[in-house]
């Protein structure tokens, strides 16, 4: 009768603890001694859906670093393009022109990466406290089932 209610619970929840269990539970339910392994196959099955996506952060803070390199690049290239068939009283102002197209590109691509990259690594310090949290209450619970399953 409780396990019975215990899964009806977790099939109210779409969070990923209660899925794992609700596996658990329903093979309890099946074939006591195969508990383990299904809420490690829940388990395998959850937690690729919570790390999901995230690495699209680290990527958009790489593409900008490099997109504002690359801006630095073309802004150099075209402030010595400019100098070269300039005449000398234009040179320094076109220069610096450029070089200052050349610096807004770099700043911008690193205004962009760096908070990027700190968001980056602070959902992925949670993201691992969660699976953490999720395989040591899975384990926790496969204790627990273990021993109603001794007691009975």
């Amino acid at each position: 009768g409780n396990i019975a209610n215990a899964v009806e619970l977790c099939s109210m929840s779409q969070a990923a603890l209660p899925r794992i269990t609700r596996a658990g539970l329903e093979e309890y339910m099946k074939n006591p001694t195969d508990v383990q392994h299904a809420m490690e196959v829940a388990a395998m099955a959850e937690i690729p859906k919570i790390e999901k996506r995230t690495s699209y952060l680290s990527l958009l803070a790489n593409i900008a670093t490099l997109l504002g390199l690359l801006g630095t690049i073309f802004g150099l290239i075209d402030s010595f393009s400019a100098v070269t068939n300039a005449d000398a009283s234009q040179k320094a102002a076109l220069l610096a022109s450029g070089i200052a197209v050349a610096m807004n590109t770099t700043a911008f691509g690193l205004i962009v990466s760096i908070p990027t990259l700190i968001f980056y690594s602070m959902l992925n310090e949670r993201i691992t406290a969660i699976t953490d949290e999720i395989n040591e209450n899975a384990a926790r619970i496969f204790q627990r089932l273990n021993r109603v399953k001794v007691t009975k």
